[in-house]
């Protein structure tokens, strides 16, 4: 389902896919730096969850700028919030690369601000730790504020997320997490003697059943 959502004087392009049973809560879903929503990571990620009930809202914001990503990232959330369309009780924020980044800083400002639990947790795909080279400067400080339920799914050989690195900021978030490697995959996901519909398979799989131990926890 296609929708526009207002966003300033814009407004935002964003679909649907919504599985054929009522789902109560649902996954928000945004690009990185490069492409849009129809990259090919987030339609098949989305096809997946939609299809394993669960709704997900994938959007696309162009801009390099982060804090205006962010911006636009909360607009989509009091969106989703206020749906007469889809009554959710709770979402999950993604991104992939610099989509993440925006959704971490989105769940930082809102538990700054009025924290209802309708944000239940972040997934971030090949999270951009660092510059490539510049190992030097953590982009960090929304992690470690974070305490809602943190999935990473990274690959081993991320040129913009050393491992060792990532290890150490998880080892200090106060949030529980889980990282899950792709081996050999770098930030783009793709790795030497596989297809990219096989690395897809295990990455959707993985976000599936992260998804529902953590909705299992929360029902409980």
């Amino acid at each position: 389902v296609k929708v526009k959502i207002p966003f300033g004087n814009k407004y935002l392009d964003a679909i649907f896919s919504v599985p054929e049973k009522k789902s109560t809560y649902g996954v928000i879903l945004t690009h990185g730096a490069g492409g849009d929503m129809n990259f090919p990571h987030l339609v098949s990620l989305a096809a997946y969850l939609a299809s394993h009930g669960v709704l997900c809202l994938r959007f696309t914001c162009k801009g390099l700028n982060i804090a205006y990503r962010t911006k636009a990232f909360k607009t989509v959330v009091e969106y989703l919030k206020l749906s007469d369309d889809y009554k959710l009780s709770s979402v999950f924020l993604a991104g992939r690369s610099m989509g993440s980044r925006a959704a971490a800083s989105v769940i930082r400002q809102l538990s700054q601000e009025d924290d209802d639990g309708f944000i239940q947790g972040l997934i971030c795909l090949s999270y951009p730790l660092h510059r490539p080279k510049l190992q030097s400067k953590l982009r960090d400080e929304d992690l470690l504020f974070i305490r809602c339920p943190v999935l990473f799914v990274s690959g081993s050989a991320d040129e913009m997320c050393e491992k060792r690195l990532l290890e150490g900021v998880a080892s200090k978030m106060k949030a529980p997490k889980k990282i899950h490697w792709i081996d050999k995959a770098n930030h783009g996901m793709a790795v030497k003697g596989r297809t990219a519909d096989d690395v897809m398979e295990e990455i959707n799989a993985q976000v599936f059943s992260w998804l529902r131990e953590n909705i299992e926890l929360e029902h409980k």
